[in-house]
């Protein structure tokens, strides 16, 4: 059966989701080789930041049957020396004949470049394959790349009727495991988790990642909202064997020795300014974190938290994770400090999709910018 461009893409990108959550700064990328009968001769995703990319693997793996084949790539190849050579050079050494891409690099500076190159050099390349898929797998990469932003993701675990506890001060999941372990695959592929200091205090929560079973699970980086340095020293989040540090973000006037102590205890403590309710300027964080080399990160609440990337349209991601109860007035609201006065008002979903999770359903919508 002779195959299209469309499958040999979906396997490489099949490849590159194997590297999602550990590539930070870099894409997470899939490459395959194929040759002329359709034979795929080699495979290879980018690993972690600092080492080959996927082209070199798929390349290697191939070895001398890459000659004449054709190179299957999510993303445009480099043409660029970073941490490693350029990924085009690797491509003409192994006598390629034709790179189908799937998406050409986000980076300004480079777009089109690698692909222009091999062009020049002879080798046959067509772009934009499943290119919305291969969208997906890097939707954080593409908006560092282009704002030096991190890709924001709000999500919570709520009611019907849009609570997300059933009463206030009160920890406790609304939903089920199987909304668990979701939450935890997506803890598995970002670079930072954030809360704010009202959330650490009563839930006192590790978190972490936990996903038994699964092999080479990581923590994310854990964020905490603290304005005027509540966090007790003897907090979960640092008293816990991870490899994942804490950084505690605080005002400028925040209390210098708790500062001392949160630091012997093993937290990060970030000073930056306040906005005009004597918050933590949300912008200024997210610029430093993008400086940081932070790509992506959970923002997991509580309430008031929500309330302000919602107020400030902060959030390209959002995870809504449905319980089928209704908890009443009682219940703390999803958001607090925003409202809109009519649905045309409201920011609207570049894309949505729903689907079941055990007895709950999750929300998943994106926005666009």
């Amino acid at each position: 059966m002779e195959r299209d461009d469309a499958y040999y893409m979906g396997l490489a990108l099949a490849e590159g989701r194997k590297g999602e959550g550990r590539t930070s700064p870099n894409p997470a990328v899939g490459a395959v080789v194929v040759q002329a009968g359709g034979e795929i001769v080699g495979r290879g995703y980018h690993h972690r930041a600092g080492t080959p990319h996927a082209e070199v693997h798929a390349l290697r793996d191939a070895g001398a049957r890459a000659h004449g084949a054709t190179l299957y790539v999510t993303l445009e190849p480099c043409n660029h020396t970073g941490r490693t050579g350029p990924c085009t050079e690797a491509v003409l050494a192994a006598g390629i004949s034709t790179v189908v891409i799937g998406m050409a690099d986000p980076n300004p500076g480079v777009t089109g470049g690698g692909a222009d190159y091999l062009r020049r050099r002879g080798v046959a390349v067509r772009s934009g394959v499943l290119e919305e898929e291969c969208r997906e797998l890097n939707r954080p990469f593409i908006k560092h790349s282009t704002t030096g932003l991190p890709w924001i993701i709000m999500k919570a675990g709520l009611s019907l009727d849009g609570r997300i506890t059933f009463r206030p001060g009160e920890g406790g999941a609304l939903t089920g495991p199987e909304a668990n372990r979701y939450t935890h695959t997506v803890r598995n592929r970002v670079d930072g988790i954030l809360v704010g200091v009202g959330t650490a205090l009563i839930d006192n929560p590790s978190l972490t990642t936990r996903l038994p079973g699964v092999a080479g699970t990581r923590d994310p980086l854990r964020i905490i909202l603290d304005t005027r340095l509540r966090l007790p020293f003897s907090a979960r989040m640092l008293s816990q064997a991870s490899a994942a540090p804490t950084w505690v973000c605080c005002g400028q006037t925040a209390p210098v020795d708790r500062e001392t102590a949160l630091v012997q205890a093993g937290a990060r403590v970030l000073r930056l300014p306040e906005d005009s309710e004597g918050r933590i300027d949300l912008a200024a964080l997210l610029h430093l974190l993008g400086r940081e080399q932070v790509t992506s990160i959970l923002v997991e609440g509580g309430a008031t938290v929500h309330g302000a990337f919602c107020r400030q349209q902060l959030v390209d991601e959002l995870l809504l994770l449905y319980a089928p109860i209704v908890v009443g007035d009682q219940g703390t609201p999803l958001v607090c400090g925003y409202s809109i006065t009519d649905r045309a008002t409201a920011p609207a979903p570049s894309r949505f999709s729903v689907r079941q999770l055990g007895d709950d359903f999750l929300f998943r919508a994106l926005y666009s910018r």
